[in-house]
């Protein structure tokens, strides 16, 4: 597993939770079995849950339903064979919570900084409520002079539901800002599976393959947008490459 997310709740069930805590003959409350789930979680790549986490755990599991989509505006859509290679999409200007982490692993920066936005979503802001949530989520990638080595620093994202984009709640964490962005014109190509390092590594070269040399695209940054559960198998995901003009 690549990454923490909310779908993480979406697969939650008793069948799962139950292997999770098999070893523990103890009865436990339906909040410690769900901090214990994705403790386990977690675990898998290094990156520890924290009791404080049960509340917002708790919170996002009730709410795993109401999610918006990001919205935007379709521009052109290439296929092969029925197989889509990638799309042109314009997303609008708008309101973004964001964190940026710089831990040893690519994972355990997005891990840690979603379980910040995580907390901002459920009731540490100035709102004191839960605000709703977006999909997907964006963790931004800086690329070292090299062209190939992930910058240590990974800014983790999702945009404001539209219910805040005109007023901004603000996070109780300073870690987390509000950043308006001005719309952004990408080439988005899907991809199945884990989000580690090497695997948007091997997405980003295998774009650059599909699409050829251009000066039209960045690449000092791309971003990857995550759309499903990472316990799914062959999970939802796109790799985004950004224009520098709309």
């Amino acid at each position: 597993m690549a990454l923490i997310s909310l779908e993480d709740l979406e697969a939650l069930d008793d069948e799962q939770l139950d292997d999770d805590i098999a070893n523990n003959p103890e009865p436990m409350e339906e909040d410690d079995r769900l901090l214990s789930h994705w403790q386990a979680v977690a675990s898998t790549h290094q990156v520890a849950v924290p009791p404080e986490m049960t509340g917002p755990i708790q919170e996002m599991t009730r709410n795993s339903q109401q999610r918006e989509p990001l919205p935007f505006v379709p521009i052109s859509r290439h296929e092969k064979m029925g197989e889509v290679l990638y799309e042109e999409r314009v997303y609008p200007a708008g309101n973004w919570a964001c964190v940026t982490r710089g831990e040893d692993l690519y994972e355990q920066s997005i891990s840690m900084g979603f379980m910040k936005l995580m907390r901002f979503i459920c009731k540490e802001n100035s709102e004191g409520r839960y605000l709703g949530m977006t999909v997907p989520v964006i963790s931004n990638i800086h690329m070292m002079e090299d062209g190939k080595t992930f910058e240590k620093d990974v800014q983790t994202m999702f945009f404001l539901p539209t219910e805040f984009q005109s007023s901004p709640p603000q996070s109780f964490d300073p870690e987390i800002t509000i950043i308006r962005r001005e719309p952004i014109r990408v080439v988005a190509r899907p991809f199945f599976g884990t989000t580690t390092e090497e695997t948007v590594g091997r997405q980003i070269a295998l774009l650059w393959e599909v699409i050829g040399d251009s000066d039209e695209l960045r690449r000092d940054d791309y971003m990857v947008a995550v759309y499903e559960n990472p316990g799914v198998p062959r999970r939802r995901n796109e790799i985004w490459f950004i224009r520098r003009t709309l």
